[in-house]
């Protein structure tokens, strides 16, 4: 049996040449605006909230964030040999009779407090907030009628996602909800192993495990195999632990395992009622362009009926947003391309957003005791850089296991409070300039790989380094560092320079007072008063 009629036994979905349009007649779609294709998502327009908004929060937490060891746990602990599979034989036991689900039972969040945290991070200037409503670990975090492996059920027996809606909410942010479950089906796989050596040889992992073999145990009412999904055969090449990443894009010629057309009936199941429930004004899929695609058109029809549904709620205008990566020039847009842990080197002709984390995605107490989180001023001139290439950043500052920040988190998003409680007027509302900006830091910016990860790879920002956003007839330019001179230069504000403007007044943000000013033929000369007490993340001119 070849592999695409191996496929189609599945019950999968798989366009031809995997094309992106999608069978559905008109009847189906009644009057709908946006059919699940690509050529008709092509009519959507980014929000101008979004446009505005800048800069966002992200609570990546959930029971992976239990065990504080880092990202990719509930994988990682199956992965014979491994860190994170050491760390738990010895905090918890041997796969084989502690597994995952396990590890979500002990996981409580007694110490979550949506409404301290949201208070926290709209003081620091977020202007949205983003909550996992699941992971790759395939725990929904909100309450499901179509998956009983969720929050309200079992672990903390909370609804995640409504607590951190009612906050967000409360605060008037806009509020995210980020889905990361569709890749459960491959990530998961590792659950199916046994140890190759030592006394557990041989014997299977819990993710062989099913509901009769729950008899007299905690989880006696809910079957494994509905968390793990791995009542499947293995993707090719499974046993190598990078496979994971070489199929992420779900190309059947890489030999992943294709779900079947029930599991991906059940995501999109799932989902539409996420966003059915919570209302979310942004969608975040961790995905590459949608969920499950190619293979199936669930992602494009969930995209499509989001999109509709706001077209109704808000007199014919789509008011949504929804993240995806690794897309073309059509797909972004159609969708808010979304870059991980890096950034663009140029002004984007699409809004599009960074996202990043201060530490690990989930949750790791080495980060914490070694002090190696990203420090405020390294987020705020993230954010300055992306802001200035038309872009947002999403920030996610970790949670231990508890729902509690610790102190040194704390830290960092109380400094970014500090500075943007002066200069947001400078990030907030604003759009990028001809160029994003001048100096040596984007003379020796690092290229993209795939999705993102060139962040902290290029050099480092320096006074002598300054970007450029505008509100009206106002520009920011930031000086992205400590001030060693009194006169500031700016080339790209000469007389004689593309696009430059004539400049009528600057001022210090932060301060009431113009200051001086000459503007030469090469050169926008501005001398820095002897009193001003300059911010050593970023100094902000005024410029009118």
């Amino acid at each position: 049996m070849d592999r695409r009629t191996a496929i189609k036994c599945l019950g999968a979905t798989i366009p031809t040449l995997f094309l992106s349009k999608f069978s559905l007649s008109q009847a189906h779609l009644g009057k709908a605006p946006f059919h699940p294709d690509w050529r008709s998502l092509e009519n959507y327009q980014v929000p101008e909230w979004f446009r505005d908004a800048k800069f966002g929060i992200w609570a990546h937490w959930g029971p992976q964030c239990q065990p504080e060891r880092g990202d990719w746990y509930a994988r990682g602990m199956y992965q014979e040999g491994s860190d994170q599979y050491n760390y738990h034989v010895e905090k918890y036991g041997h796969p084989s009779v502690f597994g995952f689900k396990d590890v979500i039972h002990q996981w409580k969040a007694e110490n979550w407090n949506p409404e301290e945290l949201m208070e926290l991070y709209q003081n620091a200037g977020a202007q949205y907030f983003m909550a996992l409503a699941n992971h790759h670990d395939n725990l929904d975090l909100y309450r499901s009628s179509h998956h009983k492996w969720n929050s309200v059920n079992v672990g903390p027996r909370k609804d995640i996602i409504k607590g951190w809606e009612s906050a967000a909410k409360k605060r008037g942010l806009k509020f995210g909800v980020s889905v990361h479950a569709a890749h459960a089906w491959t990530w998961y796989e590792t659950a199916q192993r046994s140890d190759k050596e030592g006394k557990f040889a041989g014997i299977p992992y819990d993710g062989k495990l099913t509901k009769k073999d729950g008899a007299g145990k905690w989880w006696a009412a809910y079957d494994p195999q509905e968390l793990y999904a791995q009542d499947h055969a293995l993707s090719l090449d499974s046993k190598d632990d990078n496979t994971v990443h070489r199929q992420w894009h779900w190309d059947v010629n890489s030999g992943v395992s294709v779900p079947t057309k029930a599991y991906c009936e059940n995501f999109k199941a799932r989902t539409l009622e996420l966003i059915n429930n919570y209302k979310p004004d942004i969608v975040y899929f961790d995905d590459t362009v949608l969920p499950l695609y190619p293979i199936s058109n669930v992602g494009l029809e969930i995209a499509a009926d989001f999109y509709n549904k706001s077209v109704q709620a808000n007199k014919g205008k789509v008011d949504v947003v929804i993240n995806g990566k690794i897309l073309n020039e059509q797909q972004r847009k159609c969708l808010v391309w979304d870059i991980e842990r890096g950034q663009s080197n140029t002004i984007e002709p699409q809004p599009w957003q960074t996202c990043t984390c201060i530490g690990s995605w989930h949750y790791d107490r080495r980060i914490y005791e070694n002090n190696h989180y990203k420090s405020a001023k390294t987020v705020i001139h993230m954010l300055i850089d992306v802001v200035s290439k038309n872009g947002n950043l999403l920030l996610s500052v970790p949670l231990r296991g508890d729902g509690s920040i610790d102190d040194r988190a704390r830290e960092v998003v109380t400094g970014i409070g500090g500075w943007m409680a002066v200069h947001s007027e400078a990030i907030i509302g604003t759009r990028p300039w001809h160029i994003f900006g001048e100096g040596p830091a984007q003379e020796e910016a690092p290229s993209l790989h795939v999705q993102g990860f060139n962040e902290g790879k290029g050099k480092a920002f320096t006074g002598d380094d300054v970007r450029f956003t505008t509100k009206g007839n106002v520009m920011y330019a930031f000086i992205m560092g400590t001030l060693t001179k009194k006169q500031l230069r700016i080339k790209s504000l000469g007389r004689l320079a593309p696009n430059s403007r004539k400049v009528g007044q600057v001022q210090l943000l932060g301060t009431n007072d113009r200051i001086a000013f000459q503007q030469l033929d090469n050169d926008l000369v501005v001398t820095i008063p002897d009193s001003f007490v300059q911010n050593s993340i970023a100094t902000v001119l005024k410029i009118s």
